[in-house]
């Protein structure tokens, strides 16, 4: 069968606002406030600075290894390059779950916002759609969050170009949203409610951090379109590098502005934004904020799925996961058999599974594959020496790369032990489909 290329017609400005879209989301619209009130205070700030720190490390990273390698498949093709087969499949498997994860709980967190909305106009869906599968509560699937899901599916398997302008539209309505806060919200600041700064010491920074990390996912999202991309080694790492940036300046000014206007211990809410609009009686601001985060957290999942469908078409190529997921639609460019299975897995994920317990396992697998690209770093540079045709390279090698490991850790260390029990259940079921996958190619070849 001949083998159709994916259209390259994404610039650097689609990557920044595909990597934006991805971060800028549930981390300020939900985590914030919870954040705060459980973990560090308005120490959050500094959280964010150490999540941070860790991501532009990785960045760094991540932005040599998609100049090096533009193709798509994101960590799954990096290690595949770097160590082969076996390292690629593990790398491939964890980053699946993190998009996995992480495109179910937008959309659960998505639905609980619209749901909301209609009980408070009297017209919500029965009990039993509202919410997974929750016999307790008398909740059985998530009929909201399954019918968005493949909504975004269908609008995802379009050109990409097509799909992503609704993304980019949808994140200058989410920044005006955000500067008005910021705006507005100033203005409300007492100092007085920023002591004491460190109400739980440094540890609740430090697993405010950890938690935090989950708020930068989805900045790897650029590295997923590599092969629709006019000129990878210079769009990719300025991708990178600005969504890395710019969200994580607007998560400090969002956290310094909440955590002034409303006292930390009443910040354990659903929707924090608007609720310290509301704490200092901004109802019409509030409803805006509302409504803007009911719409523009879609470009979370847009960016979510985009992302995963790649990831599935590069593993399919590689006779990682089965053939049909790398068929290529000859008129829109775009891998859709891998788009909708995508999107199928997902909307089960998001409809029947109580994803609660699951939240920390996307940060542990994302921490890892991360770590397994630092490492990378460090084995190509001895194997191949320092990029010479211009694409971008991590500076200070070994040392940059070290300290990511490091950091890494050290978030990973702050993670409960019910998070690496189920990421050892996930292990498991991976390794498994890896040897089946093994056997049976080999069965065909022999």
């Amino acid at each position: 069968m001949e083998s159709i290329p994916l259209k390259k017609n994404l610039g650097t400005l689609d990557l920044v606002l595909l990597g934006l879209g991805a971060v800028i989301g549930t981390g300020i619209f939900v985590v914030t406030g919870a954040a705060a009130a459980t973990y560090a205070g308005p120490g959050l700030i500094f959280s964010f600075i150490i999540a941070g720190f860790v991501i532009f490390l990785m960045g760094l990273c991540y932005a040599e290894l998609a100049s090096r390698y533009p193709v798509v498949g994101g960590p799954y093709a990096y290690m595949l390059q770097i160590a082969g087969k076996r390292l690629a499949w593990v790398a491939g498997w964890y980053t699946i779950w993190e998009y996995l994860l992480a495109s179910a709980s937008v959309a659960s967190g998505w639905s609980g916002y619209v749901n909301g909305f209609l009980n408070g106009l009297g017209v919500g869906l029965p009990v039993i759609f509202q919410a997974s599968f929750n016999p307790e509560q008398g909740t059985y699937v998530d009929l909201i969050a399954v019918s968005m899901t493949l909504l975004v599916t269908w609008l995802v398997s379009f050109e990409a170009k097509k799909a992503l302008r609704l993304n980019n539209f949808m994140f200058f309505i989410k920044f005006g949203i955000i500067a008005l806060f910021i705006i507005v919200g100033i203005f409300f600041v007492e100092p007085s409610n920023w002591q004491p700064l460190l109400p739980f010491g440094f540890s609740g920074v430090a697993s405010g951090a950890a938690l935090l990390f989950f708020a930068f996912l989805g900045f790897d999202s650029i590295s997923m379109a590599a092969e629709e991309v006019k000129n990878p080694q210079k769009s990719l790492p300025l991708g990178i590098f600005f969504a890395i940036g710019i969200s994580a300046l607007l998560y400090i000014l969002v956290t310094l502005v909440l955590t002034g206007i409303v006292p930390f211990t009443e910040l354990n809410v659903k929707d924090p934004v608007a609720f310290a609009l509301r704490y200092v009686d901004q109802h019409v601001l509030a409803s805006i904020v509302s409504v803007g985060a009911i719409l523009t957290l879609l470009t979370v999942l847009i960016a979510m799925l985009y992302g995963l469908a790649r990831l599935l078409f590069a593993m399919s190529k590689g006779g990682l996961l089965p053939r049909y997921m790398n068929q290529v639609n000859k008129k829109t460019g775009v891998p859709t058999n891998a788009t909708w299975t995508a999107g199928i897995i997902t909307s089960i994920f998001t409809g029947l599974i109580p994803l609660q317990q699951l939240a920390e396992i996307t940060n542990l697998v994302t921490l890892i594959v991360m770590m397994m690209l630092a490492i990378g770093v460090i084995v190509i540079r001895k194997r191949e020496g320092k990029p010479t045709d211009g694409s971008f390279y991590v500076p200070l090698v070994p040392l940059v790369p070290i300290l990511a490991v490091l950091s890494t850790l050290y978030l990973i260390f702050q993670l409960s032990l019910l998070t690496w029990l189920l990421f050892l259940v996930v292990t498991f079921i991976g390794y498994i489909i890896f040897i089946v996958n093994q056997r049976k190619t080999a069965h065909k070849t022999s």
